[in-house]
């Protein structure tokens, strides 16, 4: 008995003893957890350190050889709208030309390595009409059509002759200049020369969605007028933008300033001003200096999971003095032409789409008509209209297109001396074209052209077959 409890007496006593070294060893581990936790924690604030210092050289060394700031580019991009040209993106974006202005990530070009890239245009021309008969048609109390050559006929760069024509071979470059400028020249070779079409600057880092253009520029008036001939889904230009803007549309020197303001919807507000060389609309002789304004408003809008719609409205206007009426006449006055635009793009997959569009234009004119072989002057006054709406339907590598325009649809005011002038029928075209696209590099077109616009009554049954070919730096469309 005494044996045990002398046993349990020991024990009783080590226990304490036990217990106590058991805390003491769990305390030190713990502390030496916490101190390795430590270490390893310092150690990865370092490589995060690391890291974002190497992220900071990577932008700075991006930034100096592209002159692009990709932080920038990311902001951009949430807007689904490059910064340097917002006029061109509107408009491309129901489009599909064979064009190299977007330019996509994997392509970055900078000041020593610019985006280059040609485009070729070419096309067999044939019509019921002889080459005399070409040169005598114009629309009678709106524009004489073929003042460029003998026996031609006019269409974006250059002439068109029966038989084989090149159009143009297209250069455009592109680079950025630093991280404020970006740079753009589009020059087009005939075989008359060659020409700067296009050659100017846009700013890319102004604060509160402000943006300036400047140089030689397509206006940001209406629609179509922001496309070069070989990105047109037809092969010449709509009736309207023939008759009170000349084949070429709006292109001219002056600067250009837009807003893109916060809203959930895309807006953009635009004011112009111009040189006002424009041979049909104003004309270089109307006035020493900028003589011509242009302001416009576009907007556009995603519905659905696959429909977008755009539209807008414009205005420009000016001092004119023009020979572009009548042959052997000449305008001087006070231009204003107004339009509204309105385009519907349905598509489900990059091989399907539905694209509708449509212009209204409206053309006031008022001032004095001059008869050059005998110097009579009298007072003109003149307030016309047009209209054309188009439709194109893209399946696989396949689309086909249809086109109505049409003059003093709704307006046909000409008053000279004070007297009313009545020109007949209104001037219409029925076009109907198909396209076969091998690459987005590529394309074939087949037009044909049913015209009654001139004022001779003869109808031009007119037959195009188109080649387009592009080479270069040649991004991705945006839509």
């Amino acid at each position: 008995m005494k044996i045990l409890l002398f046993l349990l007496m020991t024990i009783l006593a080590l226990c304490p003893t036990v217990s106590a070294e058991t805390l003491e060893e769990r305390v030190k581990n713990l502390e030496n957890a916490l101190n390795r936790q430590e270490q390893i924690i310092r150690e990865q604030q370092k490589k995060i350190e690391q890291l974002s210092g190497q992220k900071e050289q990577i932008q700075t060394e991006v930034i100096q050889t592209t002159g692009v700031d990709s932080r920038e580019k990311e902001r951009s991009a949430v807007r689904d709208y490059r910064l340097d040209d917002r006029s061109k993106a509107i408009a491309m974006q129901s489009a599909s030309p064979i064009s190299p202005y977007q330019i996509t990530e994997k392509q970055t070009p900078s000041l020593l390595n610019p985006s280059i890239s040609l485009i070729f245009d070419s096309l067999y021309y044939q019509t019921n009409l002889s080459e005399e008969e070409l040169e005598e048609r114009e629309i009678p109390g709106y524009v004489a059509l073929h003042e460029h050559g003998e026996g031609s006929h006019s269409h974006g760069h250059g002439t068109f002759e029966k038989g084989f024509n090149l159009r143009s071979a297209e250069l455009t470059i592109f680079a950025p200049v630093d991280p404020y400028f970006n740079l753009y020249a589009t020059i087009p070779f005939t075989e008359d020369g060659s020409e700067v079409e296009e050659a100017y600057f846009v700013t890319t880092s102004l604060p509160a969605g402000l943006q300036i253009k400047g140089g030689k520029f397509k206006s940001g008036f209406g629609r179509f007028n922001a496309f070069h001939p070989h990105a047109w889904d037809f092969v010449d230009a709509p009736l309207p933008y023939t008759a009170f803007l000349g084949g070429e549309g709006l292109i001219e020197k002056g600067i250009q300033f837009t807003y893109l303001p916060p809203l959930p919807v895309y807006t953009l507000l635009g004011f112009e001003i111009l040189q006002g060389e424009n041979e049909v609309l104003y004309g270089e002789e109307a006035k020493s200096g900028p003589h011509a304004y242009t302001g416009f408003a576009k907007m556009s809008l995603d519905f659905g999971e696959y429909n977008t719609i755009l539209w807008g409205i414009s205005v420009t206007g000016g001092e004119t003095k023009t020979e572009s009426i009548e042959h052997e006449t000449e305008f001087s006055g006070n231009s204003v032409l107004y339009g509204a635009e309105l385009t519907y793009k349905w598509k489900p997959s990059k091989d399907r789409s539905l694209i509708l569009q449509s212009e209204y234009l409206l053309r006031h004119q008022t001032g004095d008509f001059e008869y050059l072989e005998d110097s009579t002057v009298d007072s003109l006054k003149r307030t016309q209209d047009g209209l054309y709406l188009q439709g194109l339907y893209q399946i696989d590598r396949w689309r086909i297109g249809a086109r109505y325009d049409v003059l003093s649809i709704f307006k046909d005011t000409y008053k000279l001396a004070g007297e009313e002038e009545d020109f007949g029928d209104n001037p219409y075209r029925l076009t109907g074209s198909l396209e076969f696209n091998p690459t987005e590099f590529s394309r074939l077109r087949l037009q044909y052209t049913y015209d009654k616009s001139a004022g001779n009554g003869k109808e031009n049954n007119e037959i195009f077959l188109q080649l387009i070919l592009g080479i270069g730096a040649h991004g991705a469309h945006s839509f």
